[in-house]
């Protein structure tokens, strides 16, 4: 990849960016069905499951992704555990999201106002159709905008990725830097490249944020 930047480097970047919007579908789904089980579990009737999930989600967010990474890549391979770079980044990441959408949904669910809890007791209905039927249908248009500009972080934070030897953009990038010695050019592009990944769902969390507000301004009486 010597000499100056042409349409392989460019290529390359592409490659890149391919596997960064891979790893952050990744960390989507598999962070966002951790999250929906530890947001269940930090509302659950029961005292012990909830002091585990709060102790999940405080050890999650009070470790830096960094370390996870590491702990995942090298901490396991040092144990005797054969593991990819792409496997490493996709755990340690799905276990950090799944901790912050957790505590993110739990307070949208928290969020649901206590008479809709009251009516659906007031049903009948058993707590699992509680949940189902009535609180988390309210709770999931709350969590939207939360959710959705969370993505920007997801995205973002793949480039930690590039620790454990996982070629996403930032680490593409640093690759081609090594060979062409052009930072400035090279890093300016890879930030283009994020903007364009992130501007749109960060435009699109502020339009539902809006949109919720007015809708909750319409509800208001007058």
């Amino acid at each position: 990849m010597g000499g100056s930047l042409n349409a392989n480097h460019l290529l390359y970047l592409g490659h890149g960016a391919l596997w960064t919007i891979g790893l952050s579908t990744i960390a989507l789904v598999g962070g966002g069905l951790l999250g929906f089980l530890i947001a269940l579990a930090r509302v659950s009737p029961s005292r012990t499951i909830r002091l585990l999930s709060g102790g999940y989600v405080q050890l999650i967010q009070g470790t830096p992704l960094l370390v996870i990474m590491f702990l995942g890549y090298f901490g396991l391979s040092a144990l005797g555990f054969s593991i990819s770079a792409l496997m490493a980044a996709s755990a340690s990441l799905t276990i950090y999201v799944g901790a912050y959408f957790g505590e993110i949904w739990r307070g949208c669910i928290r969020s649901v106002p206590k008479p809709q809890w009251e009516a659906a007791e007031g049903l009948g209905l058993s707590r699992t159709q509680r949940m189902i039927k009535v609180i988390l249908p309210q709770a999931m248009r709350i969590a939207t905008p939360p959710t959705v500009g969370f993505m920007v972080q997801i995205i973002k934070n793949t480039s930690l990725a590039s620790v454990v030897g996982f070629v996403e953009l930032a680490r593409a990038g640093q690759i081609i830097n090594n060979s062409l010695f052009e930072p400035f050019l090279i890093y300016a592009i890879i930030a283009v490249i994020y903007f364009a990944l992130c501007f749109p769902i960060s435009a699109l969390s502020r339009r539902l944020e809006r949109r919720m507000g007015n809708g909750r301004t319409k509800l208001m009486p007058a």
